[in-house]
């Protein structure tokens, strides 16, 4: 018996026509298993703590040690602050001390004097001398407390890196006039960084602390480690305000058919960057979760 090729044509095309669907439906199903159970966004980012630096006290900026872009350690010296008027300032309460203990030692000898003449002197003269010498000897506490802040002051002029990092937006030149408690510049901390990964909440059932996630950075080929460290507590609600004059809640209607999933911040760890990638807070990163079964065995040890 011999089958001609018309009718092998007409049995190949429901066959390849399932073989078609076979595929697409795996491939779906992979699909499916893939943004369910290891999610993932593309809407990530590199973050650090800035530490904004100011001055404990106000003065002239005298010098200036490090440049815009410098990494520098802990206790570096950034810049100093003019030692004139803070020195002087010291030199000032250093004599109010010396002018405070002999009037201390003054008020003594005659709180003494005093105490040793009851049978001539009368208790109103005794009290008197007795609360000289307290008041004396609170003016001379005084005078020492004054004295130790103006050496903290001077101490303080120089201005230390408080963390191992990396100076950014720097332009702080000597001559400018720096204000206590003002900042002046900022230091990003080097040890600090980490990825803000955004995931919808749709997802957060598969996330738990300690997933094993990989990290791409935008315009870099290789990949970073990490681990999922926590997820944010709370997000803001745009949608409920409250009114001038009311305290009940104001709810915008929605009238949307889609609705579309809140995305919540994820705290992700970096555990292994490689050579000649440089973290940069605000770099664009995909986050992806490495497997549906670490998180899920993760979520039952948790």
């Amino acid at each position: 018996m011999t089958i001609d090729r018309d009718t092998i044509l007409r049995l190949l095309k429901p066959l390849l026509t399932l073989l078609v669907l076979g595929v697409a439906v795996l491939v779906f199903w992979q699909l499916y298993n893939y943004y369910t159970y290891a999610p993932q966004t593309r809407d990530g980012k590199i973050r650090a703590d800035v530490v904004p630096l100011a001055a404990d006290v106000s003065g002239r900026v005298e010098q200036v040690h490090v440049r815009d872009n410098q990494v520098v350690r802990r206790g570096e010296i950034l810049f100093t602050i003019d030692h004139v008027r803070l020195r002087n300032a010291l030199q000032q309460t250093e004599a109010a001390v010396a002018t405070a203990r002999a009037t201390l030692n003054a008020a003594e000898r005659e709180n003494r004097r005093y105490q040793g003449l009851a049978d001539i002197v009368s208790g109103q003269q005794r009290d008197d001398r007795r609360s000289a010498a307290e008041e004396a000897r609170a003016r001379y506490a005084q005078a020492i407390a004054d004295r130790d802040l103006a050496r903290i002051n001077l101490e303080r002029a120089e201005v230390r890196a408080p963390v191992n990092g990396i100076v950014t937006n720097f332009s702080l030149r000597p001559g400018a006039y720096a204000t206590a408690g003002q900042p002046v510049m900022a230091l990003v901390d080097s040890n600090s960084y980490y990825v803000a990964g955004y995931f919808e909440e749709t997802k957060l059932s598969h996330i738990h602390p300690g997933a094993r996630v990989t990290i791409r950075v935008m315009g870099e080929d290789r990949p970073l480690s990490g681990h999922v460290e926590g997820r944010s507590a709370g997000i803001d609600d745009r949608e409920r305000t409250t009114a001038s004059g009311t305290l009940l809640a104001n709810v915008n209607p929605t009238f949307s058919w889609v609705r579309l999933a809140q995305r919540v911040p994820v705290r992700i760890a970096i555990d292994k960057v490689p050579p000649g990638i440089d973290l940069i807070a605000g770099r664009t990163v995909t986050v992806s979760l490495d497997s549906a079964g670490d998180a899920r065995t993760v979520g039952l040890g948790a």
